[in-house]
């Protein structure tokens, strides 16, 4: 190797497919995937032609997949709509035709906060609204998973991980409204089933959550802060200090698809607090945010907060 070569990053050869890429933690998912040496498709339904109901321009997947690049992977953009299962079945016969196989399978569809009426009880929230979120935050990844597993379990070693917001034993409490709450207990679930029916192909599943996220529209849009002054943001919530940036998860990912013995983790639910124990990466700042168990711990209702012994 001369000089100027890099060694190949430990998912070098591997191929990924982020369901949900185009946004906060899918697309740092896939960025850092791309880090790490990964080929990794990217989906979603904003485009640089095309706005989702999310209504967010600036974010869109063939963005996604010039950082996947960037960062030292291969981003491919192909734009998809997860409720249409002919559109999902050509998404991934086309990476059979190009790939051949697929190692990592991540379900990060969503798009539903959009529909939740946050304050409503369960017969107060809008129905056709209420069963849309059921099906942005779950029929989508069964759908995906129906066609993305066949190709998956062709060779032993593959990764499915389902995204949610929560761990277990957070999501034991009720995460008002109820549709919500159906929504983010599902993709635990779903984990727990896959882990026992995908043992016998040699392959894994798990369910991960980022902490208190520092997605794009938490930022520009709930707490009018960026990136660089986000801190600002404690004057509004001071448990916002407690936040991570979308990397961190995305850290989280990278370590495990890149862990020989990820199967020790079958059926389990993840965090990136947990996983940065666990591996010992850091977010962006250096530290080691533990958001879940910051939130299990602390009074959220205090007007203080202190996260000494949480980051």
């Amino acid at each position: 190797m001369n000089s100027t070569q890099t060694a190949p990053g430990p998912l070098s050869g591997k191929i990924a497919l982020v369901a949900g890429a185009t946004r906060g933690a899918g697309r740092a998912m896939a960025v850092e995937l791309g880090r790490a040496g990964a080929t990794v498709y990217v989906t979603g339904r904003t485009t640089r032609e095309h706005v989702s109901e999310v209504g967010r321009a600036s974010e869109t997947i063939e963005g996604t997949a010039d950082l996947v690049t960037g960062a030292g992977g291969t981003g491919i953009a192909v734009p998809t709509d997860h409720l249409d299962p002919a559109r999902v079945e050509a998404l991934v016969g086309r990476i059979d035709d190009e790939q051949g196989r697929l190692d990592i399978l991540v379900n990060d569809i969503w798009g539903g906060d959009t529909h939740v009426e946050w304050d409503k009880k369960m017969w107060e929230h809008d129905l056709d609204k209420g069963l849309r979120v059921l099906r942005l935050g779950v029929e989508t990844h069964i759908v995906t998973s129906r066609f993305a597993l066949p190709l998956l379990i062709r060779n032993p070693g593959g990764l499915v991980v389902e995204v949610t917001d929560g761990t277990e034993e957070y999501n034991r409490r009720y995460r008002k409204p109820y549709y919500y709450d159906l929504a983010k207990a599902a993709p635990l679930r779903m984990a727990r089933a896959l882990a026992e029916e995908l043992t016998e192909y040699g392959c894994t599943a798990v369910c991960l959550t980022p902490g208190w996220l520092r997605s794009e529209a938490m930022l520009d849009t709930y707490f009018k802060v960026t990136e660089e002054n986000w801190l600002d943001g404690t004057e509004q919530n001071p448990h916002f200090a407690i936040s991570e940036t979308p990397t961190y998860v995305g850290r989280a990912l990278a370590a495990l698809a890149a862990d020989p013995d990820v199967a020790r983790f079958n059926g389990q639910s993840l965090s990136s607090g947990g996983l940065a124990k666990e591996y010992g990466f850091t977010d962006v700042d250096g530290s080691r945010p533990d958001a879940w168990r910051y939130l299990m711990e602390v009074d959220q209702e205090s007007p203080t907060a202190d996260v000494t012994g949480y980051r």
